[in-house]
């Protein structure tokens, strides 16, 4: 098997003879996102392998040198940052061969567009599934409502169609989710043991095929449906369904607080405590996004969320994402949890009663600014039903 190590060491690749393996490997970053896509083109590769080295998969975006960026008055290459990241998710989110994402590591943030985009997403007994941050090794993580942004990358579109209204649940709270659930809610295709990868890569890679059920057949034969705790949220989709279907957070809460006084589960005032202590700003536009998500293809939301992003970096109604009550030390959101690590934040506006929706309303807006343009996903051609089907 053939080997290359690409610059910075962000991305290791292998090839066999269809097969094209690439590694994320950024240790110190927690393998931070690289925008790049290969393979596409050339007609020799039938199937693209992610999968992460060590303890992680892919830990998103440097999000901390996007903020250093911003509070030194330069958001527009922030913009630019989100705008590569986010055109990869569309490329990967319609990539016209078979991608096998194996998550078993942390996977966070941005690290979810390169995965989760992709065709099949194989999770073992390590996979946990955390949208909040740093809670343990091998995780599956959206930290954005504790860092003052939102669910991006694409995730208003895949969370809202996640079954009922378990996108809201998964996108809102920082639930973590272990591989069964993955498995079970749709996050994960397959489950695959851990200790069978090395076997299921050894056969992956002799494939001869772009065939889907070619390559699912493979991963069906190192498969196996795991079993659901019984202490596992999605054993309460009803309850989940009957909170997270209401039309306002605040409404939400309410119902989960009076769903508290009659259950002593561990999951709802888990869930109550993550939405107390998580951005109120974010919390209004994340629920507003996977909303309208659900309506749109992947390209209408990507574009969405990149006007999303671009007011967050702008901190016209929130400045959540950054600090400003002192250059040298301030508790908001992505100082206090990426960048000092105190994981303190001061959230400003404090109150979900004080975020109203002519506040929301702005971040869906295009930005008044000469040198912000909307961005331009690039035009696809002779796609597979699979990838027509999220346009």
């Amino acid at each position: 098997m053939a080997s290359a190590q690409s610059q910075e060491d962000q991305v290791l690749e292998e090839e066999t003879s269809f097969v094209r393996i690439l590694t994320l490997n950024r240790p110190r970053q927690l393998n931070a996102l690289s925008a790049q896509m290969r393979y596409e083109t050339d007609s020799n590769v039938k199937l693209l392998i992610l999968k992460g080295k060590g303890r992680a998969f892919c830990a998103g975006g440097d999000v901390a040198a996007v903020v250093r960026g911003i509070n030194e008055g330069d958001w527009i290459s922030g913009a630019k940052f989100f705008s590569k990241e986010f055109i990869l998710n569309y490329l990967m989110a319609t990539y016209t061969k078979p991608q096998v994402s194996i998550l078993n590591g942390i996977v966070m943030g941005g690290g979810a567009g390169v995965s989760i985009h992709g065709r099949f997403r194989v999770a073992t007994e390590n996979s946990v599934c955390n949208t909040a941050l740093f809670l343990v090794i091998k995780v599956f993580a959206m930290p954005e409502t504790a860092l003052g942004l939102f669910p991006d990358i694409g995730a208003s579109y895949f969370l809202s169609r996640l079954p009922g209204f378990f996108g809201e649940y998964v996108g809102l709270t920082g639930a973590r989710l272990d591989g069964a659930e993955m498995r079970a809610c749709g996050l994960a295709t397959h489950f695959v043991p851990s200790s069978r990868l090395a076997l299921l890569e050894e056969a992956l890679y002799k494939v001869n095929s772009s065939d889907p059920a070619v390559i699912s057949a493979v991963i069906d034969k190192f498969s196996l449906e795991p079993y659901l705790k019984d202490h596992s949220a999605y054993h309460w989709m009803d309850v989940i369904d009957k909170c997270f279907s209401r039309r306002t957070v605040e409404e939400i809460l309410s119902a989960l607080e009076s769903e508290s006084t009659n259950r002593a589960d561990a999951w709802i005032s888990d869930a109550i405590q993550s939405l107390k202590k998580a951005s109120p700003t974010s919390l209004k536009i994340s629920l507003r996004s996977i909303r309208e998500g659900r309506l749109q293809g992947v390209g209408q939301c990507l574009i969405r969320e990149y006007r999303m992003v671009c007011h967050v970096m702008m901190g016209e109604v929130s400045k959540d994402f950054f600090e400003v009550c002192n250059p040298f030390k301030c508790a908001h959101g992505c100082r206090a949890i990426l960048l000092d690590k105190d994981k303190n934040p001061k959230w400003k506006p404090s109150k979900l009663e004080l975020v109203n929706d002519n506040m929301v309303d702005q971040y869906f807006s295009k930005i008044n600014d000469d040198r912000w343009e909307d961005i331009k996903l690039p035009a696809r051609s002779n796609l597979p039903a699979t990838a027509i089907a999220k346009l």
